[in-house]
Parts: C-alpha cells; structure tokens; sequence
C-alpha cells in the first residue's frame, strides 16, 4: 500500500523535479519491496499448493500447483501479483521517467489483486464483480491516502528549503485536493463493503469480526479527523507561522499512518475469520 500510494502522488501529483528528488530518498526501500513482492509471488503459489493439497510434497508436484493455479481463485490472484511483481522489478532499471510510472501500475495491480481471494468470493455473478470492484476502489483509495504520507513528509521539510519551497507549496495543494477524494472514496466504499458482506451496521460486538471492524472504522475515523485537522487547521498557518504548522502536519501525517498501519493490522486479523 505504502509503494502504491507513494509513487501514485510522486508520480501523479508531484512536479518532476522534485518527485525525482523525493524519489532517490526512498529508492533503497521501493528496491527492497518490490524483491519482497517479487520473492512473495515466487512462494506464494507452492505454499498455496501445499495448504490445499496432501503437504509439503504437494508444494513441488507440478499436477497440484497447475491445479492450483488454474482452477481456484488463489490461483487467479496469485497470477496477477505474478504479473504485478514482475512489471516492480522491470521497472525499476528503467529511467526516472518510466521507473515511477512502472513502479505505480505494478503496485497498483498489486494491491488490487489482493481482493481476489477476500470476501467477495461469498457471492456470484455481477453481485460478486461489483464486491471486488468495490473492494478494489477501498484498498486502491486507502493505500493512495497511506502511502502519500511518507513522500509527504518529505515535501514538507523542502517547503522549509527556498529552492524548493515553490514545487513543495504545489505538491502539498495538490495532496490536499486529492486528499478529500481519496477519503471520501475509502468511506463510502468501506460503508458499501460493509453492507455488502455484514448487511447490517457492526454492531454485535460479541462477534469478533463486528468487533474487530468496529475497531477498524474508528481508526479510520481518526485518520479522517487527523487530516481534517490538518488540512482546515494547520494548512492555513503555514503563512503566519511557517515552523509550527509544518511540524504539526508532520507530526499529524505520522500519526496518520500509525492508525492505517493499524487498520491493515486489524484487516488482515478479521479478513481470515467467518463474517457474522
């Protein structure tokens, strides 16, 4: 989600200039994840085959991962995280032109391709294709929002910087009016998601996925206010005092990302349990 959302802002909403600067300060660790991906698409499927199969000699036996991998849905969201890992790792030799570009539709791909094997898999027909649609404009919309945090701080110190500061003003203006759309996007998707999978509200908390959703909502809540708070509150005194405001974003951006990293947390713990 980070990758995705740091090279869609860099990429979508960042003057080339300074997206190239921002870029090289995170190149090391959009190397580092995109070999992760990469060695997750190579495990994935054998220890999927395994899982479905009779063990760990199922992992190596080519009947059982064909099978796998053509007649199930694992083996169909396992395709496109292939395909996804494999345009990361293409891209990144590329030039600074291709390589952002590259790295956002493969992280992208990624990331929707993740939905694959959620919950939507408990319908059928248009009812199912609508679930992972929506599904995929959640996961794309909050990892948009996530991700653009961390290059975000980034432009926030080179707003301080006079050489910069023209490019930084841009690119924080342009976070801000995205910004609204992408929350705007993960609300109302996660209320449709919500409704679609629970048909109610989470509100019996002796479930434990209500519970853990309920929890789930209320961090997004608070990401939600954060950057309201942020936006309304803390943009508008940039201009009478540069210094606070920027660290208040900071510090506001940074806790942010502690509650959606805890949300994706909360996710992966609900996202294996029976909805009820």
């Amino acid at each position: 989600m980070l990758l995705w959302g740091g090279s869609a802002f860099l990429c979508l909403l960042v003057p080339d200039a300074l997206a190239d600067r921002v870029w090289r300060m995170f190149a090391g660790a959009s190397i580092v994840t995109a070999l992760i991906a990469g060695l997750s698409a190579l495990t994935s499927l054998p220890l999927a085959a395994a899982a479905i199969g009779n063990g760990w000699s199922d992992a190596v036996d080519a009947d059982t991962i064909r099978a796998v991998l053509l007649d199930t849905t694992i083996g169909r969201a396992w395709s496109a995280q292939a395909g996804a890992a494999l345009i990361l790792l293409t891209a990144l030799p590329l030039s600074p032109r291709w390589r952002r570009p590259g790295v956002m539709l493969g992280s992208g791909l990624g990331l929707a391709a993740l939905v694959l094997t959620g919950h939507a898999s408990m319908h059928a027909g248009l009812l199912a294709l609508a679930h992972r649609s929506n599904d995929m404009l959640h996961v794309l919309a909050g990892g948009g929002w996530l991700g653009a945090l961390v290059p975000l701080i980034a432009i926030l110190r080179l707003l301080t910087q006079p050489e910069h500061r023209a490019e930084a003003a841009l690119a924080l203006r342009r976070f801000s009016t995205a910004g609204h759309l992408a929350v705007a996007l993960v609300i109302l998707s996660g209320i449709v998601n919500t409704m679609l999978v629970l048909k109610r509200l989470p509100t019996d908390w002796s479930s434990p996925y209500q519970a853990l959703l309920a929890l789930k909502i209320a961090l997004v809540m608070g990401m939600s206010l954060l950057a309201i708070v942020n936006r309304y509150v803390f943009v508008p005194r940039i201009a009478k005092d540069r210094a606070r405001a920027l660290t208040a974003i900071r510090l506001g951006s940074i806790a942010e990302i502690a509650l959606g990293i805890a949300a994706i947390a909360l996710v992966a713990a609900f996202g294996m349990l029976e909805p009820a």
